[in-house]
Protein backbone atom coordinates (compact mmCIF):
# COMPACT_ATOMS: atom_id res chain seq x y z
CA UNK A 1 0.00 0.00 0.00
CA UNK A 2 1.24 3.63 -0.91
CA UNK A 3 1.76 5.71 2.11
CA UNK A 4 -0.29 8.08 2.37
CA UNK A 5 1.18 11.95 1.12
CA UNK A 6 1.16 15.01 3.01
CA UNK A 7 -1.48 17.73 1.39
CA UNK A 8 1.47 19.31 -0.16
CA UNK A 9 3.43 16.19 -1.69
CA UNK A 10 0.00 15.33 -2.74
CA UNK A 11 -0.09 18.49 -4.49
CA UNK A 12 2.96 18.28 -6.06
CA UNK A 13 2.13 15.17 -7.94
CA UNK A 14 -1.33 16.00 -8.92
CA UNK A 15 -0.03 18.75 -10.96
CA UNK A 16 3.35 16.30 -12.30
CA UNK A 17 0.94 13.55 -13.30
CA UNK A 18 -1.60 16.32 -14.76
CA UNK A 19 -4.52 14.69 -12.61
CA UNK A 20 -5.18 18.21 -11.83
CA UNK A 21 -3.51 21.91 -12.88
CA UNK A 22 -2.93 22.14 -16.36
CA UNK A 23 -5.22 19.01 -17.69
CA UNK A 24 -4.96 17.15 -21.73
CA UNK A 25 -8.53 17.48 -21.35
CA UNK A 26 -9.49 19.90 -24.65
CA UNK A 27 -11.20 23.72 -23.87
CA UNK A 28 -13.44 22.68 -26.62
CA UNK A 29 -14.67 19.73 -25.34
CA UNK A 30 -15.58 21.09 -22.16
CA UNK A 31 -17.49 23.80 -23.68
CA UNK A 32 -19.45 21.35 -25.86
CA UNK A 33 -20.87 19.34 -23.11
CA UNK A 34 -21.57 22.56 -20.59
CA UNK A 35 -23.64 23.64 -23.45
CA UNK A 36 -25.42 19.91 -23.38
CA UNK A 37 -26.13 19.66 -19.89
CA UNK A 38 -27.93 22.77 -20.23
CA UNK A 39 -29.72 21.97 -23.15
CA UNK A 40 -30.97 18.98 -20.77
CA UNK A 41 -29.56 16.00 -23.32
CA UNK A 42 -29.75 13.19 -20.99
CA UNK A 43 -26.54 11.54 -22.35
CA UNK A 44 -24.77 14.58 -20.35
CA UNK A 45 -27.20 14.34 -17.18
CA UNK A 46 -25.80 11.14 -15.66
CA UNK A 47 -29.54 10.54 -14.28
CA UNK A 48 -30.20 13.75 -12.71
CA UNK A 49 -32.96 16.00 -13.21
CA UNK A 50 -31.20 18.82 -13.32
CA UNK A 51 -33.39 22.26 -12.98
CA UNK A 52 -33.94 23.65 -16.17
CA UNK A 53 -32.61 26.59 -15.42
CA UNK A 54 -29.01 26.42 -16.15
CA UNK A 55 -26.90 27.81 -19.33
CA UNK A 56 -23.92 27.51 -20.63
CA UNK A 57 -22.95 30.88 -19.29
CA UNK A 58 -23.54 29.44 -15.34
CA UNK A 59 -22.44 26.36 -16.55
CA UNK A 60 -19.01 27.76 -16.85
CA UNK A 61 -19.33 29.81 -13.97
CA UNK A 62 -20.14 27.15 -11.45
CA UNK A 63 -17.51 25.07 -13.12
CA UNK A 64 -14.59 27.64 -12.83
CA UNK A 65 -15.95 27.80 -8.98
CA UNK A 66 -16.23 24.15 -8.46
CA UNK A 67 -13.78 22.90 -10.36
CA UNK A 68 -10.70 25.18 -11.60
CA UNK A 69 -11.43 25.58 -15.17
CA UNK A 70 -10.27 28.97 -16.64
CA UNK A 71 -12.72 31.44 -15.94
CA UNK A 72 -11.83 33.07 -19.41
CA UNK A 73 -14.96 33.03 -21.56
CA UNK A 74 -12.56 33.79 -24.62
CA UNK A 75 -10.76 30.72 -24.17
CA UNK A 76 -12.25 28.14 -26.60
CA UNK A 77 -9.61 25.94 -27.63
CA UNK A 78 -6.72 24.20 -26.10
CA UNK A 79 -6.50 22.11 -22.99
CA UNK A 80 -7.67 23.24 -19.70
CA UNK A 81 -7.59 23.47 -15.82
CA UNK A 82 -8.72 21.93 -12.69
CA UNK A 83 -7.85 23.30 -9.62
CA UNK A 84 -5.84 21.14 -7.20
CA UNK A 85 -6.55 22.69 -3.90
CA UNK A 86 -9.78 21.99 -5.09
CA UNK A 87 -9.36 18.28 -5.52
CA UNK A 88 -7.55 18.36 -2.18
CA UNK A 89 -10.31 20.16 -0.25
CA UNK A 90 -12.65 17.23 -2.21
CA UNK A 91 -10.57 14.53 -1.48
CA UNK A 92 -10.39 15.20 2.42
CA UNK A 93 -14.10 16.31 2.26
CA UNK A 94 -14.59 12.18 0.46
CA UNK A 95 -12.11 10.85 3.14
CA UNK A 96 -14.67 12.64 5.94
CA UNK A 97 -17.61 10.77 4.58
CA UNK A 98 -16.35 7.54 4.41
CA UNK A 99 -14.70 7.47 7.62
CA UNK A 100 -18.03 8.53 8.76
CA UNK A 101 -19.65 5.31 6.97
CA UNK A 102 -16.79 2.81 8.61
CA UNK A 103 -18.02 4.50 11.81
CA UNK A 104 -21.75 3.71 11.25
CA UNK A 105 -20.97 0.36 9.49
CA UNK A 106 -22.74 1.72 6.97
CA UNK A 107 -24.58 -0.05 3.53
CA UNK A 108 -22.25 1.37 0.56
CA UNK A 109 -22.63 1.11 -3.03
CA UNK A 110 -19.36 1.39 -5.03
CA UNK A 111 -19.34 1.93 -8.63
CA UNK A 112 -17.54 2.89 -11.80
CA UNK A 113 -17.63 3.91 -15.40
CA UNK A 114 -14.05 4.46 -15.64
CA UNK A 115 -13.46 0.37 -14.76
CA UNK A 116 -9.92 0.78 -16.89
CA UNK A 117 -8.25 3.66 -14.86
CA UNK A 118 -10.32 4.28 -11.06
CA UNK A 119 -10.60 0.41 -10.40
CA UNK A 120 -8.05 -0.40 -7.94
CA UNK A 121 -9.09 2.91 -6.21
CA UNK A 122 -12.50 1.80 -5.88
CA UNK A 123 -11.33 -1.30 -4.82
CA UNK A 124 -9.18 -0.39 -1.82
CA UNK A 125 -12.10 1.79 -0.78
CA UNK A 126 -14.24 -1.21 -0.69
CA UNK A 127 -11.97 -3.49 1.11
CA UNK A 128 -11.18 -1.06 3.69
CA UNK A 129 -14.67 -0.51 4.14
CA UNK A 130 -15.48 -4.21 4.55
CA UNK A 131 -12.69 -4.46 6.62
CA UNK A 132 -14.29 -1.65 8.83
CA UNK A 133 -17.81 -3.51 9.32
CA UNK A 134 -19.53 -2.29 6.03
CA UNK A 135 -21.69 -4.41 4.05
CA UNK A 136 -20.90 -3.36 0.22
CA UNK A 137 -23.85 -4.27 -1.75
CA UNK A 138 -23.65 -6.27 -4.74
CA UNK A 139 -27.51 -5.71 -6.19
CA UNK A 140 -28.49 -6.90 -9.75
CA UNK A 141 -25.88 -9.06 -10.92
CA UNK A 142 -25.77 -9.83 -14.13
CA UNK A 143 -28.20 -7.10 -14.66
CA UNK A 144 -28.42 -6.86 -19.00
CA UNK A 145 -29.16 -4.06 -21.35
CA UNK A 146 -28.38 -2.95 -24.75
CA UNK A 147 -27.22 0.23 -26.10
CA UNK A 148 -26.88 1.56 -29.78
CA UNK A 149 -23.52 1.62 -31.24
CA UNK A 150 -22.27 3.90 -34.10
CA UNK A 151 -22.99 2.12 -36.53
CA UNK A 152 -26.96 1.28 -36.02
CA UNK A 153 -26.01 -1.64 -34.20
CA UNK A 154 -26.88 -3.12 -30.67
CA UNK A 155 -24.50 -4.10 -27.88
CA UNK A 156 -25.04 -5.75 -24.69
CA UNK A 157 -24.10 -4.44 -21.71
CA UNK A 158 -24.03 -6.62 -18.46
CA UNK A 159 -23.78 -4.93 -15.02
CA UNK A 160 -21.36 -6.90 -12.92
CA UNK A 161 -18.68 -6.86 -10.00
CA UNK A 162 -15.18 -6.75 -9.46
CA UNK A 163 -13.09 -7.79 -6.13
CA UNK A 164 -14.61 -6.35 -3.46
CA UNK A 165 -18.09 -4.95 -4.51
CA UNK A 166 -17.24 -2.62 -7.39
CA UNK A 167 -20.12 -1.74 -9.65
CA UNK A 168 -19.25 -1.60 -13.73
CA UNK A 169 -20.12 -2.76 -16.97
CA UNK A 170 -19.19 -5.79 -19.08
CA UNK A 171 -19.83 -6.49 -22.45
CA UNK A 172 -20.43 -10.11 -24.75
CA UNK A 173 -16.72 -9.54 -25.19
CA UNK A 174 -15.89 -9.88 -21.21
CA UNK A 175 -14.19 -7.06 -21.65
CA UNK A 176 -15.05 -3.73 -19.25
CA UNK A 177 -16.64 -1.07 -20.73
CA UNK A 178 -16.83 3.07 -19.94
CA UNK A 179 -20.23 4.17 -19.62
CA UNK A 180 -22.02 7.37 -18.59
CA UNK A 181 -25.17 5.65 -18.09
CA UNK A 182 -27.28 5.64 -15.36
CA UNK A 183 -28.96 2.25 -15.80
CA UNK A 184 -26.84 0.04 -14.33
CA UNK A 185 -27.15 1.87 -10.76
CA UNK A 186 -31.15 2.69 -11.59
CA UNK A 187 -31.36 -1.16 -11.48
CA UNK A 188 -29.65 -1.83 -8.46
CA UNK A 189 -31.87 0.45 -6.91
CA UNK A 190 -34.69 -1.15 -8.36
CA UNK A 191 -33.66 -4.45 -6.64
CA UNK A 192 -32.99 -2.59 -3.28
CA UNK A 193 -36.03 -1.17 -3.33
CA UNK A 194 -38.94 -2.78 -0.51
CA UNK A 195 -41.55 -1.43 -3.15
CA UNK A 196 -40.03 -3.51 -6.00
CA UNK A 197 -39.72 -6.65 -4.25
CA UNK A 198 -43.14 -6.13 -2.68
CA UNK A 199 -42.03 -5.69 0.30
CA UNK A 200 -42.68 -3.22 3.04
CA UNK A 201 -40.10 -0.60 3.98
CA UNK A 202 -40.98 -1.84 7.83
CA UNK A 203 -39.86 -5.61 6.58
CA UNK A 204 -37.23 -4.38 4.30
CA UNK A 205 -35.58 -1.47 6.19
CA UNK A 206 -31.98 -2.43 6.58
CA UNK A 207 -30.62 -2.96 2.43
CA UNK A 208 -30.84 0.47 1.14
CA UNK A 209 -27.52 2.05 0.94
CA UNK A 210 -26.64 4.47 3.19
CA UNK A 211 -23.76 6.20 0.98
CA UNK A 212 -22.69 5.66 -2.99
CA UNK A 213 -19.04 6.05 -3.88
CA UNK A 214 -19.17 6.78 -8.08
CA UNK A 215 -18.71 8.13 -10.99
CA UNK A 216 -20.89 9.31 -14.16
CA UNK A 217 -24.46 8.22 -14.49
CA UNK A 218 -23.63 5.55 -11.32
CA UNK A 219 -23.00 8.60 -9.22
CA UNK A 220 -25.88 10.98 -10.66
CA UNK A 221 -28.57 8.24 -10.15
CA UNK A 222 -27.49 7.34 -6.85
CA UNK A 223 -27.64 11.30 -5.78
CA UNK A 224 -31.21 11.82 -7.83
CA UNK A 225 -32.32 8.40 -5.13
CA UNK A 226 -31.44 10.45 -2.58
CA UNK A 227 -28.62 8.44 -1.64
CA UNK A 228 -25.74 10.46 0.09
CA UNK A 229 -23.26 10.23 -2.66
CA UNK A 230 -19.53 11.01 -3.32
CA UNK A 231 -17.70 10.33 -6.20
CA UNK A 232 -15.05 11.71 -8.71
CA UNK A 233 -15.53 14.06 -12.37
CA UNK A 234 -13.45 15.62 -15.02
CA UNK A 235 -13.57 18.71 -15.92
CA UNK A 236 -15.63 17.69 -18.87
CA UNK A 237 -18.81 16.26 -16.93
CA UNK A 238 -20.06 18.79 -15.69
CA UNK A 239 -23.60 17.03 -14.22
CA UNK A 240 -22.27 15.88 -10.90
CA UNK A 241 -21.11 19.55 -10.04
CA UNK A 242 -24.12 20.83 -10.66
CA UNK A 243 -25.87 17.83 -8.85
CA UNK A 244 -23.17 19.10 -6.07
CA UNK A 245 -24.67 22.89 -6.34
CA UNK A 246 -28.30 21.78 -6.34
CA UNK A 247 -27.82 19.66 -3.01
CA UNK A 248 -28.14 16.72 -5.02
CA UNK A 249 -24.76 14.74 -4.77
CA UNK A 250 -22.38 15.20 -1.34
CA UNK A 251 -18.95 15.83 -2.97
CA UNK A 252 -17.57 15.86 -6.13
CA UNK A 253 -13.99 15.88 -6.54
CA UNK A 254 -12.58 17.30 -10.14
CA UNK A 255 -9.65 15.01 -11.27
CA UNK A 256 -8.67 13.95 -14.61
CA UNK A 257 -10.15 10.16 -14.62
CA UNK A 258 -8.06 8.99 -17.64
CA UNK A 259 -4.37 8.84 -16.40
CA UNK A 260 -2.60 5.85 -15.33
CA UNK A 261 -4.22 3.50 -12.93
CA UNK A 262 -1.00 3.86 -10.81
CA UNK A 263 -1.41 7.24 -10.29
CA UNK A 264 -4.10 7.64 -8.58
CA UNK A 265 -2.34 5.16 -5.35
CA UNK A 266 -1.11 8.32 -3.60
CA UNK A 267 -5.12 9.86 -3.55
CA UNK A 268 -6.57 6.27 -2.62
CA UNK A 269 -3.76 6.11 0.15
CA UNK A 270 -4.75 10.25 1.57
CA UNK A 271 -8.26 9.36 1.24
CA UNK A 272 -8.08 6.02 3.05
CA UNK A 273 -5.81 8.01 6.00
CA UNK A 274 -7.89 10.63 6.20
CA UNK A 275 -11.12 8.45 6.94
CA UNK A 276 -9.29 6.68 9.29
CA UNK A 277 -8.82 3.39 7.48
CA UNK A 278 -5.30 3.45 6.51
CA UNK A 279 -3.72 -0.17 7.38
CA UNK A 280 -1.32 -0.28 9.85
CA UNK A 281 2.46 0.00 8.97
Amino acid sequence: MTPAPGRDELRAHLVRTMIAGDVATPRQNNLLHYRRMAAGNPYYQFGLELKPSWTERTVLEMMVERCGVSPDPRHLYGDDTIDPDITLDTLEAMGDRIGLAARRRENVVIATGHPATLTPLYQAVARALTEAGCRVLTPATGWTYEIETGYGGLDLRRLVYAEHGVAMLEGDDYRTHHTHDPHPMEAMLRELSPSASGESVEAKPDIWPDLAIADHGWAGAAGQAGIDTVGFADCNDPALFAGAAEGKIDVVVPLDDGVSPRHYAPLTAYILDRAGLAPAS
